[in-house]
C-alpha cells in the first residue's frame, strides 16, 4: 500500500484493507470457536445439584473472608475494567462496521466478555467482597466517563492496543488467579477461566495486526509505533484508578516490567526487526518501535529505585488501611 498524505484517504485505505481481511477473520473465528469451551458463571458458582445453597455460599463466604484487602483492591480494578465492555465494543463496531464478517466477530466477542464481568460481580456480591454500593457507584462513573484514547480514529492502532492490551489483562488475572487460589481456590478457578479467554482473544487479534502488516506496513508500523510506548488501560477514567493501579504494582500482579515483557513479545511475533522494503514512514517507525524496550526498561528500573513505602485504603475495601512496600 502507498503512503498517503490526506487522512480521509488514508482512512479509506486502512478501512479497506480490513475488508479484505474478512475471508481470514472467519477462520480465526472458526478456529478459535474450535477450541474455546463455553462457560457460564453458574457454572464456576452455582452449587452442585442435589446440595444445600444456603451452606454452599456461606462456606463461600467464609473463604472469601480471608482475602487480603491488596488482593480484594486488584479485583476490584479487574472487575470493573470488564465492566467497560461497551467502551470497546463501540471502538470496534465504528471501523469493523455491520454488513461484514468482522459484525460476527465483535458479537461473538462481546459475548464472550460479558461473561467475565458478570462472572466476578456475581461472585463479589454471593461473598461481600467489597462495599456493594461503592463497586456500584465506581462502575456507574467508569461508564458515565466513557473511553475516548486519542487513537480511536485510527482501525490500526485500535487492533495495536487491543493485541497489548488483551495480553496485559491475561497476565492481570492470571497472577491475581495465582495468588488469590492459597485463600479462596474457586476464585482462582473463576480467574483462570477469565484468563484463559483473554489469550484467546489476544491470540486473535495479535494474528489481525499481523496480517494488517503483510498488507500495509509503512502505515501498521506507524500506527503502532503510537500504541506500544505505552498503553492507558482502559480502567483510566475509574474513580481512583491511579492508586489502585499501584496497589497491583506493588503486589507483583502487573507493573512495567510484565508490559515490557508484552511488548518484547509482539516485536518478535510480528517479526519487525526483519520487515523489508519499506518507505521513510515504515522505517522512522520501526526504528522506534525497536527503541522501545530499552526506554520501557528504563522506566521500570527507575520505578523499582524510587518506589517507597506507602498506606492504602479504598472505600470499596471497606475503608480498611493497609500498607505496602
Amino acid at each position: 500500500m502507498g503512503i498517503t498524505t490526506d487522512p480521509s484517504q488514508e482512512l479509506a485505505v486502512k478501512v479497506e484493507v480490513l475488508k479484505d481481511l474478512e475471508e481470514r477473520v472467519r477462520e480465526l473465528m472458526e478456529a478459535h470457536e474450535r477450541k474455546r469451551d463455553v462457560w457460564f458463571p453458574s457454572d464456576l458458582l452455582d452449587p452442585a445439584p442435589d446440595t444445600n445453597p444456603d451452606a454452599f455460599r456461606a462456606e463461600l463466604r467464609a473463604r472469601a473472608e480471608g482475602i487480603p484487602d491488596p488482593v480484594r483492591a486488584a479485583l476490584a480494578l479487574n472487575m470493573l475494567t470488564e465492566e467497560g465492555l461497551p467502551h470497546f465494543h463501540r471502538l470496534l463496531a465504528v471501523y469493523l462496521g455491520d454488513e461484514s464478517h468482522w459484525r460476527n466477530w465483535n458479537n461473538l466477542w462481546t459475548a464472550e466478555e460479558d461473561r467475565h464481568g458478570q462472572v466476578l460481580h456475581d461472585y463479589a456480591r454471593d461473598t461481600r467482597l467489597f462495599d456493594q454500593r461503592k463497586i456500584e457507584e465506581m462502575q456507574f462513573e467508569y461508564i458515565r466517563a466513557g473511553f475516548h484514547p486519542d487513537w480511536d480514529r485510527d482501525p490500526y492502532r485500535v487492533f495495536a492496543y487491543t493485541t497489548v492490551q488483551e495480553r496485559a489483562t491475561q497476565f492481570s488475572h492470571a497472577e491475581t488467579g495465582r495468588i488469590v487460589s492459597e485463600y479462596e481456590p474457586r476464585l482462582g478457578e473463576v480467574l483462570s477461566h477469565v484468563a484463559k479467554d483473554e489469550a484467546r482473544h489476544y491470540a486473535f487479534y495479535r494474528t489481525v495486526f499481523e496480517e494488517i502488516l503483510k498488507r500495509d506496513p509503512d502505515q501498521a508500523l506507524h500506527s503502532a509505533s503510537f500504541i506500544l510506548p505505552a498503553i492507558d488501560m482502559p480502567g483510566v477514567t475509574m474513580p481512583g484508578f491511579k492508586d489502585l493501579a499501584d496497589v497491583i504494582r506493588r503486589s507483583g500482579i502487573y507493573g512495567p516490567r510484565d508490559y515490557l515483557r508484552i511488548v518484547q513479545e509482539q516485536i518478535r511475533y510480528w517479526k519487525i526487526e526483519s520487515i523489508q522494503g519499506l518507505g521513510e514512514l515504515g522505517r522512522i517507525a520501526q526504528d522506534k518501535i525497536l527503541g522501545i524496550p530499552a526506554r520501557l526498561r528504563r522506566i521500570a528500573e527507575h520505578m523499582e529505585t524510587r518506589s517507597k513505602a506507602k498506606t492504602f485504603s479504598f472505600e470499596v475495601v471497606f475503608n480498611r488501611e493497609f500498607a505496602m512496600e
